[in-house]
């Protein structure tokens, strides 16, 4: 009852989707016109037709205030011709001296600690889904999708070129797109474009479109009209080949394996259906260039999240991986192909059907893994198919469906409590609120999964999610809440759940003090409070937390919070999670913590951040967490950054006193902003490994790339020294390999 109740009420509040419907920023429009001359991408704009070109300029700041006009100027022109879209950026610099500030020609950089120029293109002028693209001042390029009306997703990577000259008053950018780079509609003449600076020297971070500080200039709601002169014209064929060849050499240390030389190919390949529609197809796909995860001190009852980082599964992949909740997520395309599983093939429709449709269908097949001799059940072939529509209402709120089927082919179970399902399905809706002016935001949601009955089991739980949250965000206030329920037997096999069987409440409550004329940018209080309760309704979890947020005028963030912790534990823990002892299901622990958190002013070539964590623990214990981050930068060829967090928790026995070292330098040198050496090194004491990444980039043409990646894994914390036998620093396991990569459109 009291969940029916909860739900019912959060679920009245999303009637006022349908106020401020009209865009906010209509008035601030950019026409576009065909080119007059032809453009030649090289810094330089002194080509006719820039000169013939309308401005976008006068723009507003956003940082540190969002009342006037910005102090730094900028200035936008774009063009098109057949093939691409143009765009031209005049940056000046500001009233301080010195030279401009960036990390390094690293692609996707840092939006905080750059100087740059990036641009947003809503280009079915939904105020949902869009592009970004941009570049810091010394050419680095970054590009994404942007999705629920303003996140960028950056491990989007795809065929468009820059250039950036440098000046003593400033800096200017030329870049080009391709229609076929992006989605757009077929006939459509008006687009939502913004344009966004930023200025470390200054402070300064403004946008052609006025923008209360409180949001990001991403913001799809917030965007001017781009006014074609006429319909973009349409790409024509647009089928993209994208071949791989890989080599490589690979040797288990730890299991005594001999090196095992690895040859092999796949194919991706684009097939744009209409301009707004996408086909994606994929066999034999390798991620062996992908970015390692960054790990972290694992003191969670709970699985941890790690982001998809692999191309195939992001262009609109925030259709599938954003239905739901960060915690609710019946789909997640990290369960398909890792852990050594392979991928045989796999085909994503994906894109626009009109102005008010968006539909995902997706279907990948993986391979069969023999665990033959481990004394684990092998695992069959499997088959993961999604399928998501999504029906925008009222000016940017939609509603969503998605149903997941994940199936093991030819498997019969022979055992009462088989290592794997024969299926398992999800069936899901969503109601998204987004109302036009970017305060209310909201989201009601159903899941509902069904699994074969396993006998034996006990199948009386329920075996669905009910949830959904309003939040009210301006420039001062923040109010929030949020309801969730998660059944005994639901089951999301493909996606991530991490914890059944509760309900849970939270609310959200901030203020923003904005002082004028002071060293202070904003200060403020925000207290959470989240309850959870078990399937009989008693309190298992409850955690408030009160902090204070101080943002100084040089952009550096001091944060100071205490919170009260209460757990209920559901099922037996071990307090350190390292395999050892566990405290028992039932009992009961309550403890109080504070800490801080600092950032430095990001303009500086060497900044750092520190947070601190003290108070008690499980079992009357204590804990305490330090953490430093470190960064130096020789603009703009080499970036250094290392990260170190400490962990000192002490118990009663039978743990004792544990102490963790999570260590992870970083070491970026950009020669050329095509040609990259990125080296990573994390010493996991909890984990006990230590791992080295080092991979060299050179993208030869725009989105063609050859890689070599190195990696070794070591023992970190044994006496004796040695390779092939446990000891010191010693190889558990090593790889190499060159993969060569060429995107061909046809």
């Amino acid at each position: 009852m009291r969940r029916l109740l909860l739900l019912s009420t959060l679920l009245s509040f999303l009637g006022i989707a349908p106020l401020l419907a009209q865009k906010k920023n209509e008035q601030y429009q950019l026409h576009i016109s065909r080119a007059t001359s032809p453009i030649v991408i090289d810094g330089n704009i002194d080509e006719p037709a820039w000169q013939a070109a309308e401005a976008a300029s006068n723009f507003w700041m956003v940082m540190p205030m969002d009342t006037s006009h910005a102090n730094v100027r900028t200035d936008v022109r774009m063009t098109y011709d057949d093939h691409q879209i143009y765009l031209s950026a005049v940056c000046y610099h500001g009233n301080v001296a010195g030279p401009y500030i960036v990390e390094s020609l690293r692609r996707d950089w840092s939006f905080t600690k750059n100087d740059n120029f990036i641009f947003f293109m809503d280009t079915f002028d939904d105020q949902t889904n869009g592009f970004t693209f941009g570049t810091n001042a010394a050419g680095a390029q970054w590009d994404g999708l942007l999705y629920e009306g303003g996140k960028a997703n950056l491990s989007w990577d795809n065929k468009w070129t820059s250039s950036v000259k440098n000046y003593a008053d400033r800096y200017v950018l030329e870049l080009a797109i391709p229609f076929k780079t992006i989605r757009y509609k077929r006939g459509i003449s008006r687009w939502g474009i913004n344009f966004s600076r930023q200025d470390l020297k200054t402070t300064e971070k403004s946008s052609w479109t006025p923008i209360q500080r409180q949001f990001p200039t991403a913001s799809l709601a917030l965007t001017g009209v781009l006014v074609w002169d006429q319909p973009p014209p349409q790409p024509g064929p647009n089928i993209s080949l994208i071949p791989y060849a890989l080599s490589g050499m690979t040797r288990d240390y730890q299991n005594g394996v001999p090196t095992q030389n690895r040859f092999d190919a796949g194919l991706d390949a684009k097939v744009a259906i209409t301009s707004s529609l996408n086909l994606d197809l994929t066999v034999n796909p390798d991620f062996s260039q992908v970015d390692v995860d960054q790990q972290v001190t694992n003191l969670d009852r709970y699985e941890l999240f790690f982001p998809e980082k692999r191309q195939f599964f992001l262009e609109n992949g925030d259709q599938f991986t954003n239905f739901g909740y960060s915690t609710i997520r019946p789909f997640f395309s990290r369960r398909i192909g890792l852990g050594g599983v392979p991928i045989r093939f796999g085909a994503r429709l994906s894109g626009k059907l009109n102005k008010d449709w968006r539909i995902g269908i997706m279907d990948m097949q993986t391979g069969s893994v023999d665990y033959s001799g481990s004394g684990v059940e092998s695992l069959p072939a499997q088959n993961f198919a999604v399928v998501a529509l999504q029906r925008r209402i009222f000016a940017r709120s939609n509603i969503g469906l998605m149903f997941v089927n994940k199936e093991s082919l030819a498997y019969t179970p022979t055992t009462d409590k088989p290592a794997y399902t024969r299926y398992n399905r999800n069936f899901g809706l969503e109601y998204n609120l987004a109302s036009a002016n970017n305060f209310w935001s909201g989201k009601a949601l159903y899941v509902k999964s069904f699994s074969p009955a396993a006998s034996g089991t006990d199948q009386s739980g329920s075996d669905a999610v009910y949830a959904a949250n309003l939040q009210y965000n301006t420039r001062r206030w923040l109010i929030g809440g949020q309801v969730e329920s998660v059944g005994t037997t639901y089951t999301a096999e493909a996606g991530y759940v991490p914890r059944r069987g509760y309900e849970r409440v939270m609310g959200t409550l901030g203020y923003t003090f904005l002082p004028t004329a002071s060293g202070v940018l904003s200060h403020g209080p925000t207290v959470v409070s989240t309850y959870f309760f078990d399937p009989a309704g008693r309190q298992s979890d409850n955690e408030t937390m009160l902090s204070y947020v101080v943002t100084f005028r040089s952009k550096s963030v001091f944060t100071g919070w205490i919170a009260t912790d209460y757990v209920r534990l559901l099922q037996p823990f071990d307090p350190t999670n390292t395999g050892r002892q566990t405290l028992a299901t039932g009992t009961q622990h309550n403890w109080t913590a504070w800490g801080t958190d600092f950032d430095s002013k990001p303009q500086s070539v060497f900044t750092y951040g520190f947070s601190s964590r003290y108070g008690g623990y499980y079992d009357n214990g204590t804990r305490l967490n330090l953490t430093a981050d470190l960064g130096y930068r020789f603009q703009p060829y080499v970036s250094l950054a290392a990260s170190a967090s400490y962990n000192d928790i002490r118990l009663p026995q039978p743990w004792g006193r544990t102490t963790f070292w999570l260590v992870g330098p970083r070491f970026d040198v950009t020669l050329t902003n095509t040609l990259y050496l990125t080296t990573f090194v994390q010493y996991n004491e909890q984990q006990k490994n230590m791992n080295l990444n080092a991979r060299v980039q050179w993208r030869y043409k725009p989105a063609s790339d050859f890689f070599l990646v190195y990696s070794d894994n070591y023992l970190p914390n044994s006496a004796q020294i040695g390779q092939d036998v446990p000891g010191f620093f010693s190889v558990k396991n090593r790889a190499l390999v060159l993969k060569w990569t060429y995107w061909w459109n046809l």
